[in-house]
């Protein structure tokens, strides 16, 4: 047995609780990691709300967590590459909130002996989700970008990754982050009321495409209204707001796993300083509930990170 963060129900953060979780053998193609830390994102509080149920269903104990870093400990069949002792990163097939996951080898990345636990765990799901959107609206050098909630965890990083690529970027995001954004390369924009207004002065030549964080306040409306349509508008954060303005809504399912070619071009950033990752607050494993309370509260600025 293992010590692991698991809720037995959907509720607040208060269902979160520690727990022993039996150790899983690694199947055909399957790596198991100890793990030293694991992201926090707002996928994991939504899903544990019971807010995407129809999207994400668990059966109970789940463990949360999509990403981690930490130590192979055990392979399984058949894969090359990795070996007991690798230090490294990626997303997990079983929860990262956990001293022990499994995770596909193919989702693994070695991790380079610069980048410490805290950022190799903020890394895969940000990476990914921005490359991965990035394609669905097929930015191009030049642009114009609209993110929002673009000072999180992982609008920080579609904003770097964006700025690297040649595009113009203005970000949604409370007054405090302001300065935050403009560090990234970001033109910062209040949310709220009058946003559209707000934008189209800073970008009087127009919006080309948008990306949606925020998954609140009337953000895709507005995409849609700056960019002129629908088809260059994308968010990974309201399903439901997708739905209804007829927008393409991307979940990062296996059939959209992103993650090679997302990590290849991070990894090239951050070795030529042109990529930070933001640790917001670092808690230990057992304090899984208060992270959460954290990320809820809208205000945090780069990712929560949990040591195991």
């Amino acid at each position: 047995m293992s010590k692991a963060i698991v809720f037995t129900g959907f509720g607040a953060a208060d269902v979160l609780h520690a727990a022993d979780v039996p150790v899983a053998e690694p199947g055909p193609g399957q790596v198991r990691i100890a793990v030293r830390t694991a992201g926090v994102n707002a996928l994991d509080h939504k899903i544990r709300a019971g807010y995407l149920e129809q999207v994400f269903p668990v059966t109970f104990p789940h463990v949360p967590g999509l990403e981690a870093a930490g130590v192979v400990d055990a392979v399984g069949e058949g894969v090359g590459g990795l070996v007991v002792g690798d230090p490294v990163f990626g997303t997990t097939v079983t929860g990262a909130y956990a001293q022990q996951a499994l995770a596909d080898a193919a989702r693994m990345t070695l991790k380079p002996d610069t980048f410490d636990w805290e950022q190799a765990a903020a890394l895969p799901v940000a990476a990914e989700t921005s490359y991965r959107a990035f394609e669905l609206l097929g930015v191009q050098p030049g642009e114009t970008l609209l993110v929002h909630a673009a000072a999180g965890a992982v609008g920080g990083v579609a904003v770097q990754i964006a700025v690297a690529r040649g595009l113009t970027v203005i970000g949604t995001a409370s007054e405090a982050n302001h300065e935050h954004l403009r560090s990234l390369g970001a033109i910062p924009v209040a949310y709220g009321d009058g946003l559209v207004e707000r934008v189209r002065a800073l970008a009087p030549q127009g919006v080309d495409a948008a990306l949606d964080g925020a998954g609140r306040g009337g953000a895709i409306a507005d995409s849609v209204e700056l960019t002129g349509g629908k088809d260059r508008v994308v968010s990974i954060a309201d399903a439901v707001g997708a739905g209804e303005h007829g927008v393409r809504f991307t979940s990062g399912g296996p059939e959209e796993y992103r993650g090679g070619p997302a990590l290849e071009e991070a990894l090239g950033l951050l070795a030529a300083g042109r990529l930070r990752l933001p640790v917001h607050r670092v808690f230990p494993l057992d304090e899984a509930a208060a992270a959460h309370r954290e990320s809820e509260s809208g205000h945090v600025t780069g990712k929560i990170v949990l040591t195991v």
